[in-house]
């Protein structure tokens, strides 16, 4: 049995044994840079709602509010225990350097909306909560950004789960074009805010001439 087939065997385990809060628990794991895989958390959750196991807005709300508690932790260890600390222990749950230099460069070259974009991001969105902790950025913009982030991520694959019953592993074989699609989007809208931001620059720099 290959390391997907054990995921999905352990997830159908403990999803199926305690449901909604089984949900929470797995993606406040994930977003606490643990290798727990959400595109297999979140349809597994909106197939059982779809068996009537479960309510698929719950399954949404479950996971964007674990993403959340799991996000404030994580954030809590960078802010508190800095670079090093995270350098140091981070291997111990297969946290990998370059995954920190990832998303500290995201961090750095988008700022705030880095926090919101990076949750609609595989792999980056697991890791974005570390670097904005190190960098001390406002608690509360940080978990506004992070829940409204993690809704359409997590609801999207709920329902995709739901709406594909007992067909709901084939996600698998999606998960690259929608990874491609949102990459698209987010890339897209970094573009619009910078084209707007440096418009109102200019504009402010010509009334100032005026």
């Amino acid at each position: 049995m290959d390391i997907i087939s054990l995921a999905i065997q352990f997830v159908k385990d403990f999803v199926g044994g305690i449901g909604i809060i089984g949900i929470f628990l797995l993606m406040t794991l994930e977003s606490m840079c643990l290798p727990i895989p959400s595109e297999i958390v979140l349809p597994f959750g909106g197939w059982l709602a779809s068996e009537g196991k479960l309510d698929v807005f719950m399954v949404g709300l479950a996971g964007s509010l674990g993403c959340l508690t799991g996000s404030v932790i994580a954030y809590a260890i960078g802010f508190y225990g800095g670079r090093p600390f995270i350098l140091r222990y981070g291997k111990y749950v297969f946290l990998k350097q370059r995954h920190i230099e990832s998303a500290e460069c995201w961090f750095k070259k988008y700022g705030k909306i880095a926090v919101f974009g990076s949750r609609l991001l595989p792999v980056i969105r697991t890791f974005i909560s570390l670097p904005a902790g190190v960098c001390r950025m406002p608690f509360g913009r940080f978990a506004a950004l992070s829940f409204i982030g993690s809704v359409p991520w997590c609801f999207a694959f709920a329902y995709a789960g739901y709406y594909m019953g007992q067909n709901w592993e084939s996600l698998g074989g999606l998960y690259d074009i929608f990874t491609a699609i949102v990459i698209a989007a987010v890339f897209i809208l970094c573009l619009w805010y910078f084209y707007f931001r440096r418009r109102r620059k200019c504009e402010v720099d010509t009334r100032k001439l005026e």
